[in-house]
């Protein structure tokens, strides 16, 4: 009698052994089975919300079939539950570990925003202001208010703003401000122009300091287009300046008029003595114009003197440099009058 008990009994218990094993199994089977996402989506997690919470909302959306397997499994491993906030891109044939894995690594969904050369301070923002996923602190802010932000000095010790912002892409995921951007920006700019300032023969330059380099930097990076005659072009005013000659530069003059400059130079504009007319003062204007990149710095640390003191456009983004007054007159007569009359069409060729 109790020989058959001790049978009955280890064939419950093997009974039990094989419906626990089963139910692991299948519990094995449901976390490890690839989720209903058939195309990529971008799931947010949201700042404050549990593993559980989350859960809840992925099974309403239908990326979940059920949250059961994964409950049990982040009760046995508690420190898998530790999501962090953000964007995520949740890809095709994903199973739960995998996506909660994605969910705790941070790894946010990534956007970008570039910031050209030769922009000003507040076409810059505008682009900025206008990205969607960036959160936008700055709509209220003067500009000096902004300065600080990201400088971190006191407001009455804030540089000027133009120029201070190295254009590039910058990688950003949603929450990011526009604050944070122009930090990055403003701190790439100072690396940048540091590293060019030491490694430059400064005593062959006629700068004062770094940041009359970077005055020069904007308008050499608003004159030209094609990346060669960046140093030709820096020669050309560095040449000027060491023989007392006015920069005589229309992007100088257009960022004066601001808002007045319609998309002509007027002789009545080169006339007008404002602070950023170098047909009209000496040496450099007083801030830079633009944001240059880190070739246009480099350029204007290296100049490439050949004699050159004048340029004018050809008119296919290029220019014809001369060594004098005159050479640069018969230039400025064959590109700015005689071709641009020869290459006129009122309308379009017949095909």
């Amino acid at each position: 009698m109790a020989f058959l008990n001790r049978r009955i009994i280890g064939a419950v218990l093997a009974l039990g052994v094989v419906l626990v094993l089963g139910v692991v199994t299948y519990w094995q089977q449901l976390l490890e089975r690839p989720l209903p996402v058939t195309e990529p989506l971008v799931y947010e997690v949201k700042s404050g919300l549990g593993a559980h919470q989350v859960m809840a909302q992925l099974q309403a959306l239908e990326v979940l079939p059920e949250v059961w397997p994964l409950k049990v499994w982040l009760k046995l491993n508690p420190e898998k539950a530790r999501l962090k906030a953000g964007e995520y891109q949740i890809p095709a044939g994903l199973n739960a570990y995998e996506l909660m894995a994605l969910l705790a690594s941070g790894k946010t969904v990534q956007y970008q925003v570039t910031l050209p050369e030769g922009l000003n301070f507040a076409e810059a923002l505008q682009l900025l202001q206008q990205q969607e996923k960036l959160t936008i602190k700055t709509t209220d802010l003067t500009f000096p208010e902004i300065m600080q932000q990201v400088s971190g000095k006191p407001l009455e010790e804030v540089e000027h703003h133009e120029g201070r912002f190295f254009p590039d892409t910058y990688q950003y995921h949603k929450g990011v401000t526009d604050l944070q951007i122009l930090k990055r920006a403003y701190d790439k700019m100072n690396r940048v122009l540091e590293e060019e300032w030491q490694q430059a023969d400064k005593a062959a330059l006629p700068y004062k300091s770094a940041y009359e380099v970077l005055i020069m930097a904007s308008i050499v990076e608003k004159e030209t287009g094609v990346p060669e005659e960046r140093s030709r072009i820096a020669g050309v005013f560095v040449q000027r300046l060491e023989k007392r000659m006015r920069l005589q530069t229309d992007p100088t003059v257009i960022y004066g008029l601001g808002d007045r400059y319609q998309g002509n130079i007027t002789r009545r504009h080169l006339k007008e003595k404002t602070a950023y007319n170098t047909y009209r003062i000496n040496g450099l204007p007083p801030t830079p114009i633009a944001l240059p990149g880190r070739e246009a710095i480099h350029a204007v640390l290296h100049p490439l003197k050949e004699g050159d003191l004048y340029f004018v456009a050809r008119g296919d983004g290029s220019h014809k440099f001369s060594k004098t007054l005159e050479e640069h007159n018969k230039a400025v007569r064959h590109y700015q009058i005689y071709k641009r009359k020869q290459d006129y069409q009122s309308a379009p060729s017949a095909q």
